[in-house]
């Protein structure tokens, strides 16, 4: 798993003080381009040197606690599953100091060309790449 901080600004919540949802999407990708970075393979390298993008195709989101200004959250990344041409990453809000999970997405990626916009498998240093973001199987 894959975790990284994220700052709760003024500019993410709505009138009512909560986390504007629109922006959970915008943060999902910012921790999705982080993790690339962190993986030593930057995504602007990946779409513009490897011209492989991953654009999304599906998204499931459960909110579950609102998210107000300041909260201390990190945003969790992991792949519950790798195919031939996509994958299905799931990402967490989770408040920092308690645990509390505020919100969960299941979000389907296919790999593009970016030449073409056609499905692809990924060149087999970025699958080596996403294999490493991969979630273990739950023993039986």
């Amino acid at each position: 798993m894959f975790a990284t901080p994220y700052l709760v600004r003024f500019a993410d919540v709505d009138n009512a003080g909560i986390f504007y949802y629109p922006r959970f999407f915008n943060a999902f990708h910012v921790a999705f381009e982080t993790w690339w970075t962190s993986a030593g393979r930057p995504y602007h390298t990946v779409i513009q040197d490897d011209r492989v993008g991953f654009p999304a195709v599906n998204i499931k989101t459960d909110f579950k606690i609102p998210v107000t200004f300041g909260d201390p959250v990190d945003i969790q990344l992991v792949m519950t599953r790798l195919g031939r041409t996509s994958a299905t990453f799931r990402f967490r809000f989770v408040n920092r100091e308690n645990g509390t999970v505020h919100c969960e997405a299941h979000i389907t990626n296919v790999c593009v060309n970016m030449d073409t916009f056609k499905p692809m498998p990924p060149p087999p240093h970025i699958r080596e790449l996403l294999g490493e973001l991969l979630e273990a199987p739950s023993p039986s």
